[in-house]
């Protein structure tokens, strides 16, 4: 049996992304969080990426930072399957993944932005092609 003694815990993971998603949404740099929170931007790095846990006491002064209450950084985690037998779709697990990544996070804040509702047809036509196409360019 393989042992993943160093793979990222996935709290860290699901915590991080969140820590990222927010301060991006609130256009902040690593670099000023990290000035912020009184560390380096390679130390923000790691909390985002889940390489390095996050303290009780520095996650208490990220959500001061990024306005948000500490329980909006694990929003999301374990809720894959709640109490009343509602269970996400491997489809709702992937989209909520991607839309924590810089990318996602991106799209979502464009998209809407686009005021010709056949040019966002368009662009949907366009990556459901390029999603699609099996060889990559």
């Amino acid at each position: 049996m393989i042992s993943v003694v160093n793979a990222p815990n996935p709290v860290d993971l699901h915590v991080g992304g969140r820590v990222r998603m927010r301060r991006k949404f609130l256009g902040l740099s690593q670099e000023g969080l990290a000035d912020a929170i009184g560390l380096t931007f390679q130390q923000v790095q790691k909390y985002e990426r889940g390489s390095n846990r996050i303290s009780a006491s520095k996650l208490y002064e990220i959500s001061k930072t990024l306005k948000a209450p500490v329980s909006y950084f694990f929003e999301g985690y374990g809720e894959a399957e709640s109490d009343d037998g509602f269970s996400e779709s491997q489809s709702e697990q992937f989209i909520h993944g991607f839309l924590m990544t810089t990318e996602g996070i991106e799209l979502a804040e464009s998209f809407p932005r686009i005021p010709d509702p056949k040019h966002r047809r368009k662009i949907m036509e366009l990556v459901r092609t390029l999603a699609e196409d099996p060889e990559p360019a």
